[in-house]
């Protein structure tokens, strides 16, 4: 069941199949559950770009949105697309300041947004509630009708996607409607998976939860989708709805793991899929969900926002994919690793960072001369050609002269039998420049002293990584973006090895 030849990513929904079927079940917004069919999503749809059209909006109109996941966020992303306008999902998490400077940045000129996030839209900008009933709102706002979808031009920008702001201000990586549709119609392939339901959990404002909604409605299957992720929420939709793909970021279901009084009642026979990305996977948390789901297939997986997430894939050759490498380079994909850091290049990339140019200071292109995108991250290559992932390139920290990437420092911890998940940060050191510590979560009902934990570590790797300092933590906290939150964490570090020098 090949994907028809659509050409604005905004029109994903295939007209040739059941229009009755339930397409999209929302557990967020107001009233509890909500079922729309693929005509009610389509209509919703086309509502939204009928009136954005009416109001005199232009190609190229940047149109943001400032909300949970909910049914509204979707029908108002696709309907800006099919208008030919420019979609940005804004990260509502941000602090105030930061989301002001996402919504001028971008240059929007009308945001959607929840009743909560209201008031965090910049005065001077217009606005549409989706919990508000009167005239001003939502559902007044809807024009229903027909609607023809905008036929986008050649490398025409489709949305805007701000980075997390790890380092510097966010940057808004603008993807085209071309990129978009190659990678759903690329992740499909000839599959036919109609009959799956998709739990979505993570935020509608990053790009894993994003392509997986666009994946799900072109494959014409059915979305469960949560407001947010909680371990408890997460567990009781795989139940009641009997989902069969899960998609997560792994410490969202390294959290959910921990629930093992929960984890005990819930029926997990309906989910056939686990596809982890954005973040590092463990053997660790691998071993724990081969217990809890011995039938599922997982996938750990890799992507970047500027570069999409179809990088890699199964071997050629049907050689079995090692527990935590992310695969074999992807057919319809080119990569190179210079000096352990992974380019790539492929119709998926980005077509550039939003005023990059005008920026103070100037966002440096992050494409080479013969168009590769330079993603940053070292990998490391084995020989049947399978990826693993090492770490960050501006991760990495020096310790008396040794490279140290905290993300093999985390492998080696969470290769312990009793670790669950665990986070290294730099700490800065008049002697060896940084010392790596570390915050561990323990598998539940087990005791671990910090010491035996470093001598495992001092037997296991270099004594140079093993860490100086090892905090014990009930759960890791998380970013916006669902991974873990490290900058948190080096400020509790840095403050809990002050402590100890007073």
């Amino acid at each position: 069941m090949g994907p028809p030849n659509f050409s604005n990513l905004g029109e994903i929904i295939r007209q040739d199949l059941d229009q009755t079927k339930i397409g999209l079940i929302d557990l967020g917004g107001e009233g509890g559950p909500r079922e729309y069919t693929y005509a009610q999503i389509d209509q919703q749809c086309n509502a939204v770009a009928r009136r954005l059209s009416v109001l005199g909006f232009k190609g190229g109109d940047r149109i943001a949105i400032l909300s949970a996941n909910r049914a509204e966020f979707i029908f108002t992303y696709l309907g800006v697309m099919r208008a030919g306008l420019v979609a940005v999902p804004v990260n509502f998490k941000f602090p105030p300041a930061l989301i002001e400077f996402v919504i001028r940045d971008a240059d929007a000129q009308l945001v959607f947004c929840d009743a909560k996030r209201s008031e965090d839209v910049p005065d001077g900008v217009s606005k549409v509630n989706f919990d508000d009933p009167s005239p001003n709102g939502f559902n007044s706002f809807l024009d229903f009708g027909e609607f023809v979808a905008i036929k986008p031009e050649p490398d025409q920008v489709a949305m805007f996607l701000y980075t997390s702001g790890s380092t510097g201000k966010p940057k808004g990586v603008q993807l085209s409607h071309q990129s978009h549709l190659w990678v759903a119609k690329t992740r499909i392939g000839k599959n036919d998976w109609s009959q799956h339901r998709f739990l979505v959990a993570a935020p509608l404002y990053h790009m894993n939860a994003l392509a997986l909604i666009k994946l799900s409605l072109m494959a014409h299957a059915s979305i469960v989708l949560l407001p947010q992720f909680t371990a408890k929420s997460y567990l009781e939709a795989i139940q009641k709805y009997q989902c069969s793909w899960l998609t997560a970021v792994p410490p969202m279901i390294a959290m959910m793991l921990q629930e093992k009084e929960m984890i005990q009642k819930t029926d997990f026979s309906s989910v056939q899929y686990l596809r982890m990305g954005s973040a590092p996977v463990s053997s660790s948390l691998l071993k724990s969900i081969k217990e809890v789901l011995p039938q599922v297939h997982v996938t750990n997986a890799y992507g970047t926002t500027e570069g999409g997430p179809v990088v890699f894939g199964p071997h050629p050759k049907g050689l079995e994919q090692p527990a935590l490498s992310v695969g074999y380079p992807h057919s319809n994909v080119q990569l190179r690793l210079v000096n352990g850091v992974l380019e790539l290049k492929s119709p998926g990339l980005m077509l550039g960072y939003h005023k990059a140019l005008t920026r103070v200071p100037v966002l440096k292109s992050p494409f080479t001369e013969d168009g590769y995108y330079v993603t940053g991250d070292m990998f490391r290559v084995d020989e049947n050609g399978f990826y693993s992932f090492i770490g960050r390139s501006d991760d990495m920290f020096v310790s008396g002269g040794e490279n140290i990437y905290p993300s093999e420092v985390e492998r080696l911890l969470e290769s312990h039998p009793l670790v669950q998940q665990a986070a290294v940060v730099p700490v800065e050191d008049e002697i060896k420049g940084y010392k790596p510590a570390a915050f561990v979560v323990i598998k539940p009902g087990n005791l671990l002293s910090s010491e035996s934990l470093k001598q495992y570590c001092l037997k296991h790797a270099p004594a140079y990584q093993h860490p100086r300092w090892i905090w014990y933590l009930n759960e890791l906290p998380l970013a916006s973006t669902n991974k873990i939150d490290k900058a948190r964490l080096l400020e509790e570090a840095k403050s809990l090895v002050l402590s100890t020098q007073n």
